[in-house]
C-alpha cells in the first residue's frame, strides 16, 4: 500500500536564491535565512558586501549554504563568462537580507560599487528587499526615495520592524523577523513558476 502525502512542497525547493547580506548589524540574522532556506531544499548562493563580513565570518553562512560565498568582484572563478553574471542568471530570487541605505542607495541609482550592486544590475530574478538601520537614516527622505524608486521597480520591500535598534534608540528600523522574510521569498517564489 503506498500513501500519497498531501503536504504541499515549499515553493523554495530546487530554486537557487541568491542571498545579499549586506553591513548592517542585524546580518548576523542572514545565517538563520540561509539555514531555512537549505531546510526547505533551496539552493542558497550567499554574496556578501566587504562590511558585511566585520560583523559574520563568511565561513557561517558557507557552511550553512554548503556553497561558497562570494565577496570580491575581482576574486571570481576561472571561466570564460563572469561569475557575478552566473550567479545573476542562475538566480531564481535576489533577496537581500539585510539592506543597508548604501546598497538601496546604490539599486536605486544604478551604482555598481561591488559586486552584489554588479548581480543586481545584471540579474531579471525577482527582487526582494529588507531593510535594516538607524530609525533616522530609515526616515530620511534620499533613503525614502530610493525605496520607492525599488518598488517602483517592481521589488518587492519588506516593512522594518519597532523595537529596540542595535545604535541604542528605539523604533522603527529593525530587520523583519526572519520567519516574515521566509515566508515573502516563498510568496514571490510560488507566484514565479
Amino acid at each position: 500500500m503506498s500513501f500519497t502525502s498531501t503536504r504541499k512542497l515549499p515553493a523554495v525547493k530546487d530554486k537557487c536564491i541568491v542571498l545579499g547580506v549586506t553591513g548592517s548589524i542585524a546580518a548576523y540574522k542572514a545565517a538563520d535565512l540561509t539555514s531555512l532556506l537549505v531546510q526547505a531544499g533551496a539552493q542558497v548562493r550567499v554574496v556578501m558586501t566587504e562590511a558585511a563580513t566585520r560583523i559574520i565570518a563568511p565561513i557561517t553562512l558557507q557552511t550553512l549554504s554548503r556553497n561558497p560565498v562570494a565577496v570580491d568582484l575581482w576574486a571570481e572563478e576561472k571561466g570564460w563568462q563572469p561569475g557575478h553574471i552566473d550567479l545573476a542568471d542562475s538566480a531564481d530570487l535576489l533577496a537581500v537580507v539585510p539592506a543597508t541605505a548604501h546598497t538601496i542607495a546604490s539599486f536605486s541609482n544604478g551604482l555598481a560599487p561591488n559586486l552584489l550592486c554588479n548581480i543586481y544590475l545584471a540579474t531579471r530574478a525577482p527582487v526582494l528587499i529588507a531593510p535594516a538601520m538607524n530609525g533616522k537614516m530609515l526616515t530620511h527622505p534620499a533613503t525614502q526615495h530610493n525605496l520607492e524608486v525599488l518598488e517602483k521597480r517592481g521589488h518587492s520591500v519588506m516593512e522594518t520592524a519597532e523595537g529596540m535598534l542595535a545604535c541604542g534608540y528605539e523604533g522603527q528600523g529593525k530587520l523583519a523577523p526572519v520567519e516574515s522574510i521566509f515566508k515573502r521569498i516563498e510568496n514571490i517564489l510560488s507566484k514565479t513558476k
